[in-house]
Formats: C-alpha cells, structure tokens, sequence
C-alpha cells in the first residue's frame, strides 16, 4: 500500500497532538495517510498500555487514516542504534511515502528528539540499496526514500519553519485527542478520574493546546495552525506558493 504521508510519533497521542489538523486537511484535500506508533506509551502516568493501543486504533478510525501500526519499541528506554533504525527502514519501504512527518527535534520529553534523529536516519537510509529488508512474506523491499521530512513541534515553543492552517479542522483535531480519554481531560471519562495527575491530564492542557495553535496561526494570519521544523533549505517553484 503506497501512501502520500506517513506520521510517526514515537507515543500514541504525539501525532494527534501535534500535526493532526495538517493529517485532517490533506486527507480533506484526497491524500493518503498512515501512522506509525515507534512505542505503545506503557510508561505513561496514566493508563495502561493495551487502553493506549484502544485508543490509538479509534483516533486513526475518527481520522480516516489507512493504518496504524507499532514498532513496539521500549517506552524511555529504546536507544539510537543500528537495531532501531532498522525497525523503522520496512515500514518507510512497505508504505513508500512521499513525505514522512516525526516528533520534534528537541522537547521537554527525551524520547522526543531521540526519535526525531532515528526517524531522520531511518528515512535516509531506507534509500540506500546496499541496506536490505523483506516483508511480512519474506520478499526483499524496494529501496525508498521520502522526498522530504518534516518534524512537527510539541510542547516546547520552537520557532517553527512554516506552519500549516488548519483553522478548518481544529475541532476534529480535538476529538482525535479526546479519543485518548485516559491520558487527557475528558469530563465523560470518570473511569480515570482517581489516577494520578500528570502535566497533561488537566484542563489547562487543553487550554494550552488551542492556544498554541492560535499562536502559530496568527504569524501566518491564520486563526489556528500547527508548526514544524526542516532540517534541510526549503525550495519552492513559484513566490505564489508561500502566503
């Protein structure tokens, strides 16, 4: 199955969270999404890792994405190594994606920028034909590589490269999050109402959120937007493609 842009977080809830209403507005627009959890979150403060996997699988059914899969990496403890990275090169290889979308490169969470750097990589050397990986039936994978990585930003306030408006997808943004009752503010979910506390089960993060996406939309004269970072110069083909 060969899709137009492939999200990974290395959390379930990163993408939604953080470049969902960009995933909303190109699936509005006909392009094909899938999403890819490095980790199933079982450190999390709250919940558990089998809820997690339930809710991830229902936001990406709000969200109309064509999967979602897990490389089932250790939550905290997976390292930068030739191992990871090659867990991550099949998926790039299955999918073939034209753009790939990954966790910020620096954030308040470590797992963040560690997971930005292996996807980077991944997505490198996945084109490199010297490199070789089979499929789920044993077939040698094609070589592939992205035409272009882009890292969203989030809970840090990194001055973005560009930003995305997503002013008509900012409530369905919001209920692929709520999606993720056990980890996040969800009045209804009163089964989690006695688990500790954690700095984004409040409502104030919510508040936050919205927030956020008002910030970065108002530079670009949008009313909400999600951000991202480049590693690489942007090019493009007309001055009338940039607003």
């Amino acid at each position: 199955m060969k899709i137009d842009i492939l999200a990974i977080g290395v959390h379930p809830d990163d993408i939604e969270l953080s470049c969902s209403g960009t995933l909303l507005k190109h699936i509005a627009a006909g392009k094909t999404v899938g999403l890819l959890d490095l980790t199933r979150g079982e450190l999390g403060t709250r919940g558990t890792a089998d809820i997690r996997d339930q809710e991830a699988a229902e936001a990406a059914r709000i969200m109309g994405a064509k999967f979602r899969d897990n490389a089932r990496m250790a939550d905290g403890f997976f390292q930068y190594s030739e191992e990871n990275i090659r867990k991550i090169i099949p998926y790039i290889r299955k999918y073939q994606p034209e753009i790939v979308l990954a966790n910020a490169l620096d954030d308040r969470h470590p797992d963040h920028g560690r997971a930005a750097k292996l996807v980077a990589d991944a997505c490198f050397y996945s084109g490199l034909v010297k490199i070789e990986t089979r499929d789920e039936s044993g077939n040698l994978q094609d070589r592939w590589r992205p035409k272009a990585l882009y890292h969203y930003i989030q809970d840090r306030n990194i001055e973005p490269d560009f930003v995305v408006d997503i002013t008509d997808h900012i409530d369905k943004k919001f209920e692929l999050i709520y999606a993720f009752s056990s980890q996040f503010y969800v009045p209804e979910a009163k089964q989690y109402a006695k688990e500790l506390s954690s700095p984004i089960s409040g409502k104030d993060f919510m508040d936050f959120l919205r927030s956020k996406a008002a910030s970065y939309g108002r530079v670009a004269n949008f009313k909400y937007a999600e951000a991202f970072n480049v590693s690489r110069t942007l090019g493009v083909k007309d001055l009338f493609d940039l607003v």
